[in-house]
């Protein structure tokens, strides 16, 4: 790959909104993140004809332009999350006036149509497609971009995040927002509005927090720092490490199969028992999780951590606008056997496991015990690698992220790239629209194969 210019896009100047100061406390939504690894998504764009010259005079152009004016709707995206002095109790995100947005622009020589398909290939083939984020010990950058030109293939646009800033809903809003005002043109100029669903609500008074969840989480955080300036805004180096020999793959569960997985469940379910949350959410992680769990393989008292995210906007009371700009999930999962997925009935398992868990949320009191989470998932953390098989989620179906259309059509895919770092699974919709998903993993070779067998064997 050839990196052909690093630029910085400030928010227009045009607007009075850019020449402010602007800056947002962190939650204990945002603090539960602090030093996880930024979340790095990727969104291929096909474009069988493009030139250089179309690349530079249109393309470009255009995402650089609609860029700055939806940053003035998105001013801390262009500032920085820092911690001023020790003084001050926790970080803060800042905007001032000249702050932007680093944007990397590259051309790549890559097989296009390899990575943004379906099929297996090295994951560290896609890691040059993302920008890294810039992070000192007290400033980091919230959001870095880049966008890769595949000569007469398409172009892909790279997208770093900063985890203890926003959530995937929050990511998904604002790339929708960018490609509405690139679609938009001259009529998205910087004295325009975004529609209400892309409009970020920024007031954080909203989350109410009594008990001080947000010092709480952070002082766990610098606890489990093995550093010599635990206030560091570096992600510790035992975190996000790519094994070698990983590979990437995705899988799709059309909405038939999810029929077919529906039915299945529901033929062995033992009658006596409450009912079951057979959503395509609790179908689609309960199997793919018994997958990966088999693929494992090894003994079967090892332990498992399954985990998701949930939303937590429309389940807090009072309940929070849907466009609430930040963090606003919570960390769902147990720590079970391997051996409780590895019998004909483990599908089964992981399906009441995880309906007790959505029905849990139904019932409101959804921070009831929120002290003890951030400290349950660093203990795991903790744990000698490879002891505990951890699988969590990235993204979701609901996010839509088939809809960010800049302009040259719908992306052909979008991989969550940092799932190499995480042990996660990524899911979206299916790009054809058809209410299927698609699920995205990052498994050692021999596994991934595996995995597959599995996969590919009941649906």
């Amino acid at each position: 790959m050839r990196v052909l210019e690093v630029t910085k896009v400030t928010p227009s100047s045009h607007s009075p909104k850019s020449a402010a100061d602007f800056s947002l406390p962190l939650t204990f939504f945002d603090t539960f993140w602090f030093k996880l690894p930024p979340v790095e998504r990727l969104f291929f764009y096909r474009l069988p004809d493009i030139t250089h010259n179309f690349f530079n005079s249109e393309i470009l152009p255009k995402l650089k332009t609609s860029l700055s004016h939806t940053l003035l709707h998105f001013l801390p995206l262009a500032g920085n999350l820092t911690w001023p002095s020790p003084d001050v109790a926790k970080p803060i995100i800042r905007y001032t006036p000249n702050d932007g947005v680093s944007f990397t622009v590259a051309e790549s020589n890559g097989d296009f149509d390899r990575l943004s398909g379906n099929q297996t290939y090295e994951a560290h083939e896609s890691h040059h497609l993302v920008p890294p984020l810039k992070v000192s010990d007290d400033t980091a950058s919230i959001i870095a971009l880049q966008v890769t030109l595949f000569l007469n293939k398409g172009f892909c646009i790279g997208i770093t995040t900063h985890h203890t800033v926003l959530d995937g809903k929050s990511t998904a809003m604002f790339v929708k927002a960018w490609a509405h005002t690139c679609r938009q043109g001259e009529k998205g100029n910087s004295s325009s509005s975004l529609p209400i669903e892309y409009t970020p609500f920024f007031d954080r008074s909203v989350i109410k927090d009594p008990s001080g969840l947000d010092i709480l989480y952070l002082n766990q955080w610098l606890a489990f720092t093995a550093s010599s300036d635990p206030r560091s805004l570096k992600v510790p180096q035992n975190l996000g490490v790519v094994p070698q020999d990983l590979v990437r793959a995705t899988f799709q569960l059309t909405r038939e199969n999810i029929k077919k997985l529906r039915e299945m469940v529901a033929s062995k379910w033992d009658k006596s028992k409450p009912s079951i949350h057979l959503s395509t959410f609790v179908l689609t992680m309960a199997y793919t999780i018994t997958c990966m769990v088999k693929a494992r393989g090894g003994e079967s008292d090892r332990n498992v951590f399954w985990g998701f995210a949930a939303d937590y906007r429309s389940r807090l009371d009072p309940p929070l606008p849907e466009n609430y700009f930040g963090n606003c999930v919570g960390s769902h999962g147990q720590v079970v056997r391997a051996r409780d997925f590895m019998d004909d009935n483990g599908l089964n398992f992981a399906v009441e496991k995880l309906s007790d868990e959505i029905k849990d949320l139904e019932k409101g009191q959804v921070l009831e015990g929120a002290e003890n989470k951030l400290s349950g998932v660093l203990d795991l953390l903790k744990e000698s690698t490879g002891s505990v098989q951890l699988i969590g989620v990235a993204g979701s179906p609901r996010f839509n992220v088939y809809e960010s259309n800049f302009g040259w059509g719908k992306p052909e895919k979008v991989e969550i790239v940092s799932i190499d770092r995480t042990g996660a699974i990524s899911l979206a919709e299916s790009a054809d629209g058809s209410g299927g998903v698609e699920i995205g993993l990052a498994l050692m070779k021999h596994e991934m194969e595996t995995f597959a067998s599995f996969f590919y064997s009941r649906v």
